[in-house]
């Protein structure tokens, strides 16, 4: 019996086990990582391809008839990656590139924290009658306008790391690609401001 309890106790057999057990919980999460990483990469990197090609069709003249063809084919091809996304489409047009994402002018009485407060006044630059943090209009715009054409993506990550390392479940890419719309025909006049009252 002593004996046995030696060679057990020299008996280095099934050690490289113990250690696999200890290694592998990290190296199946650090592959589960890359994995999912590279997901998002590659995900990205369709979907920019997607956009560009998507707004450059939507800059012809007959863009604004063929905007449900046009969204089809960039949720198509989100479909084939991750087939369960929810994919949002945005699009706003301006008069010129400086336009963009700008917000209407606001004429502060001392305050200058960017919001539009009672007893101030702000330039009603696209006509609606309220303060806009951004100057832009719904749609595709006219010939010669600028278009903002955003697309985002919320999908379920491809691997259950969220639960693992305290991440969410869901993920959420947006994407944008700012480009002129096509000559066809006359650009619109840029309508005048108007000074209005903060509400």
């Amino acid at each position: 019996m002593p004996r046995l309890v030696r060679s057990l106790r020299r008996d280095e057999y099934g050690a490289t086990l113990v250690e696999f057990a200890i290694i592998a919980p990290t190296f199946m999460i650090m592959l589960m990582g890359a994995f999912d990483l590279g997901h998002q990469v590659y995900l990205r990197a369709v979907m920019n391809g997607a956009i560009h090609e998507a707004a450059r069709e939507s800059t012809l003249e007959t863009g604004p008839g063929s905007k449900a063809a046009i969204d089809n084919m960039v949720e198509t091809r989100v479909k084939r990656l991750a087939k369960d996304a929810k994919v949002d489409f945005d699009r706003k047009s301006y008069y010129d590139f400086t336009d963009v994402q700008r917000a209407e002018a606001i004429n502060e009485n001392g305050t200058a924290n960017g919001r539009c407060d009672s007893g101030e006044t702000f330039e009603d630059e696209n006509g609606n009658g309220t303060w806009d943090s951004d100057v832009g209009t719904e749609g595709f715009g006219s010939a010669r306008d600028i278009v903002m054409y955003t697309v985002s993506v919320t999908y379920d990550r491809l691997f259950p790391l969220y639960g693992l390392i305290g991440m969410e479940q869901q993920t959420t890419m947006e994407f944008s690609t700012v480009l002129k719309n096509q000559p066809y025909a006359q650009q619109g006049e840029k309508a005048q401001p108007e000074t209005k009252p903060c509400a």
